[in-house]
Parts: structure tokens; C-alpha cells; sequence
């Protein structure tokens, strides 16, 4: 290991702080925690140093989306075989805010989900969960058919002036990103799928209609933001960081897919 010394709270809310991470602000956070090398109590110190930063006027949020409650006909990574769909469907707990853990975004996003005060959307597929002065306000309404719109945590950001924080990933992980799909004029549109929870606390598969959210040329997307001069990148422990408004990466997404994709 070349890192000559552990990080720490101290020192990556001072790396934070000289990124442009401020009090006050309100901050979307993807994160890989293995990028940040070293940290001296690990994802505990991260979240830390950041609500350090942030003050309690400050708030910080992050996806905690559940991957395992969609249509299972719809898997790939792994698939599984058609006879088990319908077993799938009819037997996945529901989505509940306070117990269900959230798949594939990172210690970090899990930290937060479980800290102190969080709070977390109502969404059975792609929750989000704040801690914070605004976290409520950020969380609240998360419409089932309206997962990364307007009535969504990101337009909630949006709305607030936030801001977005790559920490150790690029621009395939910005969901804020999805946002702009939203706001093309004829966006295509799939059924989805998961069980949801009832008021007596049972489980039932529903099905609705949504955008048909893809990531696929984002990186593409967020590197021709990049070379605009609209984020910042440094370095916040041994990671590499992006730091960028939220509002700005969105309006230049919206009008980049209209330009880029295929829309009917």
C-alpha cells in the first residue's frame, strides 16, 4: 500500500471543503468506498465527514434503490428461469422503508440509510434516503409511477439548487441524469413491476406504467458536461471526486438527449 497515511474524518472533510462541498448544502452523494483507499473507520468516517461539512443546516442523500423487488422476467444479471417468475411475484416481501436494505449502491448509501434520523422514500424499486434539515422535504411523495421525475427526490434536488457528488465513480452512476429523460417530449415507456406494501401490511405485485430509464450513453453525457467547465474534479481521500449542481447537470442533459438519442 503506497498511502502514506490513514484518512480520516479530519482529513476528508477538509478535502471535501476544498472540492466546494459546503455548509448549507444540500448533496446527492454515489459512492465507491473502496476508490477512497484507507479510511480510518471506513464508511462510518465517510458519512461522518460529510454531515460534518455539510452543518446541520445541510443535508445528504443518497440512492438506496432495490434491484431484487422488479419484474423478475426482466433479469439478466443473473436471469432466472421462467417457472420461478411467478413465485417471485408472489412471495417477495414489500418494499418497507425501515427494513428493506438497499442492493448494489455501496456501504456508503447503506451507512446512510441506517443512520440516526434518516428518513427514506416510499418507492419500491428506487428509493432514496436523506439525513438532514431538508431530508423530509427531499423524500416525501415519492410517486410509484413517477421514479426519477419531477415528484421524485431528484426533482426535489433539483427544485433546492443541489448539488451532485461523484465520489470514486463517473457519470454511469448520476442518476440525477435520468431527470432529463423525464423532460424529453415523448420519453418510451415499459411496464414495471414489485410488490408493494398494503395498509394491513401484506405484500401485492402491482404493475404501472414508467419511463424507461437507460443509463447507456451517460458516460458520454457527463464527460461532454465535464468539458464545459461545469464540475469540479479533485481529489477527496484517494478517490477521485466530481462535484457539480444538480440544476446544471440536468438542463445540459436535456437538451444533450434531444440532440443525441432517438427519440419518436
Amino acid at each position: 500500500m503506497d498511502q502514506p497515511a490513514p484518512h480520516t474524518v479530519e482529513s476528508l472533510a477538509s478535502d471535501l471543503r476544498a472540492l466546494g462541498v459546503a455548509a448549507g448544502d444540500v448533496v446527492l452523494l454515489h459512492s465507491s468506498i473502496r476508490s477512497l483507499g484507507f479510511v480510518a473507520g471506513g464508511a462510518q468516517a465517510v458519512v461522518q465527514a460529510l454531515l460534518d461539512v455539510l452543518g446541520p443546516g445541510g443535508t445528504l442523500v443518497v440512492p438506496t434503490q432495490t434491484s431484487e423487488n422488479t419484474d423478475p422476467a426482466g433479469w439478466s444479471r443473473p436471469p432466472v428461469p421462467e417457472a420461478w417468475w411467478p413465485v417471485i411475484r408472489a412471495h417477495t416481501p414489500p418494499f418497507d422503508p425501515a427494513r428493506t436494505p438497499s442492493r448494489g449502491m455501496g456501504v456508503i448509501a447503506e451507512t446512510v440509510r441506517t443512520w440516526p434520523g434518516a428518513v427514506r422514500s416510499d418507492h419500491p424499486q428506487v428509493s432514496f434516503a436523506a439525513v438532514g434539515g431538508r431530508a423530509a422535504e427531499i423524500v416525501g411523495g415519492h410517486r410509484l409511477d413517477d421514479a426519477f421525475g419531477e415528484t421524485s427526490p431528484l426533482g426535489a434536488l433539483y427544485r433546492l439548487g443541489g448539488k451532485v457528488l461523484l465520489l470514486g465513480c463517473g457519470h454511469g452512476s448520476n442518476t440525477s441524469l435520468h431527470l432529463a429523460e423525464y423532460r424529453q417530449a415523448s420519453p418510451p415507456r415499459v411496464v414495471t413491476g414489485s410488490s408493494v406494501r398494503q395498509p394491513d401490511g401484506t405484500g401485492r405485485w402491482t404493475t404501472w406504467f414508467d419511463v424507461d430509464a437507460d443509463e447507456g450513453d451517460f458516460e458520454r453525457l457527463g464527460a461532454d458536461f465535464e468539458a464545459t467547465g461545469a464540475a469540479v474534479v479533485g481529489r477527496v481521500g484517494g478517490a477521485t471526486a466530481r462535484l457539480m449542481s444538480q440544476p446544471a447537470a440536468v438542463d445540459f442533459a436535456t437538451a444533450w438527449l434531444a440532440a443525441n438519442r432517438a427519440y419518436p
